[in-house]
């Protein structure tokens, strides 16, 4: 039996995949196996020594202590694309919430209650919350992986002219772009001719404040700026500025701080950008089968920490995560060599300073050959799947 700890409250669609018969899920279970989780925070949390992942059902990583888990041999996954969706319905939304003065014509109507001939009132007042349309616009889009390309897609299908930057798209997200999206090469280029800009990328120290004072003003006057991936990744106060200078129009962002909050022209959203049951459902059920596969076979696919791989074994999988330095592989298969056993198959990947290797054996993997691989140096964790 395999324990699998909840440390938030996870759909239940995702948490009924596992089969009863081999895992035990709650979240109250001890020394689990593999953790599922959305937003608690685990930095300060203790890991025993048989924890083999942790699957966040969600895109962000940042409650999470990545760099110790790859340390610990602990895969950490991620579910990429599974609020996509949610997240591009929120930001189509912005885009219009920046424009039309939506939440400020609706709290002053709401205001008017009790008052006379409130009709007449609404329609002699409405002028001031006249804002522009965002048709034949353009739509200026940091990020372009699940998340960024559905939203240029959508914003293409409105009559919006779109500038896309993304220094590490991938061939997959290329091909599922609207031809009419402009893939730009400087993302000077989305400063510049951008009359909306959305960020969509990973909050990690090379991307903390991305916007900045010096991005603003290459800008044009009146611009609107959308951040519904991490706060972080835009200077509040630079923005905070701009707006009172008139430079910056209006700012949606999905994350509250002092600095933003009650600021005329700034829509503050409580992170609601993969809030619906839909995404809820998505992310659990990928976070569980990414689970499964590691747990039963091994696979990895979605790791932030690990490099994906996977390989069908027709005998015993030997899976070796390890430090990506010389030699280790080699000294991998000689200890399986000395022990008299044929490799079938093996798949070796790295990611950065961290390499995982499985190797598909014809015969039993003994107690003694496991410890004679974890005994080389650079071996961090040694699983054996019959």
């Amino acid at each position: 039996m395999y324990n699998i700890q909840t440390l938030n409250k996870i759909a239940a669609v995702g948490t009924s995949k596992f089969d009863s018969s081999k895992y035990t899920v709650g979240d109250s279970v001890e020394n689990p196996e593999a953790i599922m989780v959305r937003s608690a925070k685990m930095h300060d949390m203790e890991f025993g020594s048989n924890l083999l992942a942790i699957a966040r059902a969600g895109a962000g990583v940042n409650n999470i202590p990545v760099d110790k888990c790859a340390e610990a041999g602990i895969c950490v996954f991620n579910t990429p694309g599974a609020n996509a969706n949610a997240v591009k319905e929120l930001a189509i939304c912005a885009m219009l919430l920046s424009s039309r003065k939506i939440t400020e014509a609706a709290a002053w109507a709401a205001s008017l209650k009790g008052t006379p001939d409130a009709p007449k009132t609404v329609e002699g007042g409405k002028s001031k919350f006249a804002g522009p349309e965002i048709l034949g616009k353009t739509l200026g889009i940091i990020g372009l992986g699940a998340i960024g390309g559905k939203i240029a897609n959508a914003a293409v299908a409105l009559g919006m002219k779109v500038i896309g930057f993304d220094p590490f798209l991938s061939v997959n997200g290329a091909l599922h772009l609207d031809p009419a999206v402009k893939v730009a090469a400087d993302i000077n280029d989305i400063y510049k001719n951008s009359d909306y800009i959305s960020i969509h990328v990973p909050y990690t120290p090379d991307t903390k404040n991305t916007i900045d004072a010096e991005q603003i003003a290459m800008m044009k006057d009146g611009v609107r700026l959308i951040n519904l991936a991490r706060g972080e990744l835009i200077n509040s106060e630079a923005v905070v500025k701009a707006i009172a200078e008139g430079k910056v129009a209006k700012y949606v962002t999905d994350f509250a701080d002092d600095t933003v909050l009650g600021v005329e022209n700034v829509i503050v959203l409580p992170h609601l950008g993969a809030s619906t049951p839909e995404s809820e459902d998505n992310c659990a059920v990928m976070a569980a089968d990414e689970l499964i596969d590691y747990i039963e076979n091994g696979n990895i696919k979605n790791s932030v920490n690990y490099p994906n791989a996977s390989m069908a074994a027709n005998g015993t999988k030997i899976c070796v995560l390890h430090k990506n330095i010389p030699a280790v592989i080699a000294k991998i298969t000689s200890a399986v060599a000395d022990a008299g056993m044929n490799i079938d198959n093996m798949v070796n990947a790295s990611k950065k300073d961290y390499a995982y290797t499985m190797l598909d054996v014809d015969g039993s993997v003994t107690d003694d050959i496991s410890a004679k691989i974890s005994s080389v140096d650079g071996i961090i964790k040694v699983r054996v799947i019959k």
